[in-house]
C-alpha cells in the first residue's frame, strides 16, 4: 500500500512537471520586446507569427537554397531594408516563440518604412512612417509560392542549408528529426496552400515596387471569396495602390481614411492593415498594435532635406507658391502657413478628409472598384465578440482628400502612384503639341531624390535599368489621368507651377 501511494505521488508530480513543461514550451508564447517605440515599430510583434510565421531558421535558409533566383542580396532583392550588413532580419520582421519554435513574420514597418538618397554614392536615409517605396511584395509572394512547388525545397536541402556556414544553425539529431518530419512538411504545405489561395495573382499585372493590392489577397485569405475569372472583373482584379505614409495620425481621426475613404477610425484602419500583415482576429496582439498607434499618433512628418532654392532671395518664390496653393489646393488638403505647423482644420478646409466623387476627381477607378460592398459587409463582421469589432467600413463614391504633410517623401503620386513627381502632377495627362504632359512610361524603384521636381528619380539615373520597374500607364489599374484641369492647377503658367512645387517642399 505504501509503495502504491509513493507511485501515485510520483505520478502526480511527473504529470505536474509535464504540464508545466507543456505550458512553458508549447502553449505559452514569448515575444522579443523592445523598450523604445521606434524599435518596437520596426521589430515588435503584432501577432502575425502565430498563424503565418516561418521558423527563423527556415526564413534565413531560403535565400541560401535559392541563391540562383535571389543572388547575394537575398531578401534585399524584394526591397526589404536591413539597417546594417550584419543585421539578422530586415526591418518589418518580428519574432515570437510559438509551440517552442522561434518564428518570424511581418509587422507594420514592412510597408511603412522608406529610404532616400540625394545622390548615387550616398548612404540611404531611413524614414520611419514613410511608404515602403521599394518593397516588391508581389515578387515576395510569388517567391514563397514558387518555393512550395520547387523540388529543391526538400527536407535534406533545408537541413543542410540551416547547418551551413551562411545560416549557422546547429541542428542536432533530435532537431533534424523535428525539422524533417514536422517543420518541413508544415512549411511546404503552407506555401502550397498560399499558392492555391492567391492563384489569382497570376492573372494580375505586376504591382511593382512600393505598391500593394490591398483588398484581393484580403478577400481570399480572410474570407475565402471566390476569385476566379468569372467572379471578378478586370478592374476589380487590378486595383493596386501605393503604400501610404502613417505619420501624424491624431489629426486624421474622423477623416476618411484609406485611398477610397472607406473608414473614419484610425484604430480600425490599423487593425485592418494588421490582418494584411498576417494577423488573425484570434492571434492579434492588440496591446502591441495600440503601442504602435500611440507612437504614430503625433509622429512628425520629415522635413525636406534640401534648403529651398530661393533661400537667398528671401523666400519670395515659396511665398508666391503658398498663395497659389491656398487658392488651388488647400480647400481639399489643408496647408502649412508661414512659420507654422500644418493646418488640418476641417472646419476651415471643408473638403479635407472628405471623399471626392469619381466623376469629379477623374483618377483611375480600379482601386475604387476593388473595394466592394460585399467585402465591406464581411469586414464589419471581423473581431466579433471583442470591443474592437469593426463597424465603420463602408463603400464610398470616390477617393479621399488627404493632408499633404511630408508630401516630398510620399512619391510617386495619386493613389496608384502613377505620376512620378509633384511637378509632373501639375501637368495634364494628355499630350498636346508643344506642351508638357505626364510621362506615360517611367521607372519605379529608385530612392534617389529629384530635389527640383520633388519625387524619386524616374529616369534610371544611378541604376542598372534591369533592377528598376518600368511603370506603364496603359496597364489596367495604372492610369495617370485625373486630378487635372483648371481647378487643379494644371493650366497654370510654368513659373507658377514651379512656385507651387517650391512651397510644397516645406509641407
Amino acid at each position: 500500500m505504501l509503495a502504491r501511494k509513493r507511485a501515485i505521488r510520483w505520478l502526480v508530480v511527473a504529470l505536474l512537471i509535464l504540464a508545466v513543461v507543456y505550458y512553458l514550451v508549447f502553449a505559452n508564447q514569448y515575444v522579443v520586446a523592445h523598450k523604445d517605440e521606434p524599435n518596437h515599430f520596426k521589430y515588435g510583434s503584432i501577432g502575425s507569427e502565430t498563424a503565418n510565421g516561418l521558423p527563423i531558421l527556415v526564413f534565413k535558409a531560403l535565400p541560401v537554397m535559392f541563391q540562383d533566383e535571389l543572388g547575394r542580396p537575398g531578401y534585399r532583392r524584394f526591397g526589404m531594408l536591413y539597417e546594417s550588413e550584419q543585421a539578422e532580419l530586415p526591418i518589418g520582421l518580428s519574432r515570437r516563440v510559438v509551440t517552442g519554435v522561434e518564428r518570424v513574420w511581418l509587422n507594420c514597418a514592412v510597408c511603412h518604412v522608406g529610404t532616400y538618397r540625394l545622390d548615387v554614392g550616398d548612404k540611404p536615409t531611413v524614414l520611419l512612417g514613410a511608404p515602403a517605396n521599394n518593397l516588391r511584395l508581389f515578387d515576395l509572394i510569388k517567391f514563397f509560392v514558387q518555393v512550395g512547388n520547387d523540388p529543391r525545397f526538400n527536407a535534406d536541402n533545408l537541413i543542410e542549408a540551416i547547418n551551413g556556414p551562411e545560416v549557422g544553425g546547429t541542428l542536432n539529431v533530435v532537431d533534424r528529426l523535428v525539422y524533417r518530419h514536422i517543420v518541413f512538411p508544415r512549411v511546404q504545405a503552407a506555401f502550397k496552400d498560399l499558392g492555391r489561395q492567391v492563384s489569382f495573382i497570376n492573372r494580375q499585372s505586376d504591382w511593382g515596387p512600393g505598391r500593394v493590392d490591398t483588398f484581393n489577397p484580403y478577400k481570399a485569405l480572410q474570407f475565402n471569396f471566390p476569385m476566379g475569372a468569372a467572379r471578378i472583373s478586370e478592374s476589380e482584379l487590378n486595383g493596386s495602390s501605393d503604400f501610404p505614409a502613417i505619420w501624424q495620425q491624431r489629426p486624421r481621426e474622423g477623416m476618411h481614411l484609406h485611398w477610397d475613404g472607406n473608414n473614419t477610425s484610425v484604430d480600425e484602419r490599423n487593425l485592418s492593415a494588421a490582418l494584411g500583415a498576417g494577423v488573425t482576429p484570434v492571434t492579434v496582439d492588440i496591446d502591441a498594435i495600440h503601442r504602435v498607434r500611440d507612437w504614430m499618433w503625433n509622429l512628425p512628418a520629415p522635413g525636406f532635406p534640401v534648403p529651398p532654392a530661393d533661400k537667398d532671395r528671401g523666400g519670395q518664390v515659396v511665398e508666391r507658391g503658398r498663395g497659389l496653393f491656398a487658392e488651388y489646393c488647400a480647400g481639399c488638403h489643408g496647408m502649412k502657413h508661414a512659420d507654422g505647423p500644418y493646418d488640418y482644420d476641417t472646419n476651415r478646409y471643408r473638403r479635407l478628409g472628405q471623399v471626392e466623387p469619381l466623376d469629379r476627381i477623374g483618377t483611375d477607378r480600379n482601386r475604387w472598384a476593388s473595394y466592394t460592398e460585399n467585402f465591406s459587409a464581411a469586414q464589419n463582421l471581423l473581431y466579433a465578440g471583442y470591443p474592437w469589432r469593426f463597424k465603420h467600413f463602408k463603400k464610398t463614391g470616390g477617393y479621399a482628400n488627404q493632408p499633404l504633410d511630408g508630401i516630398w517623401a510620399r512619391s510617386p503620386y495619386l493613389h496608384n502612384g502613377s505620376v512620378p513627381t509633384l511637378r509632373d502632377l501639375l501637368k495634364p495627362s494628355t499630350c498636346v503639341a508643344g506642351s508638357e504632359c505626364r510621362p506615360a512610361q517611367w521607372y519605379r524603384g529608385s530612392d534617389i531624390l529629384d530635389t527640383r521636381n520633388v519625387g524619386y528619380r524616374s529616369d534610371g539615373y544611378g541604376y542598372n535599368l534591369k533592377d528598376l520597374f518600368l511603370y506603364d500607364t496603359t496597364v489596367p489599374g495604372n492610369g495617370n489621368k485625373g486630378h487635372e484641369g483648371r481647378a487643379y492647377g494644371t493650366e497654370l503658367p510654368a513659373a507658377d507651377k514651379d512656385a507651387v512645387v517650391e512651397y510644397m517642399k516645406t509641407l
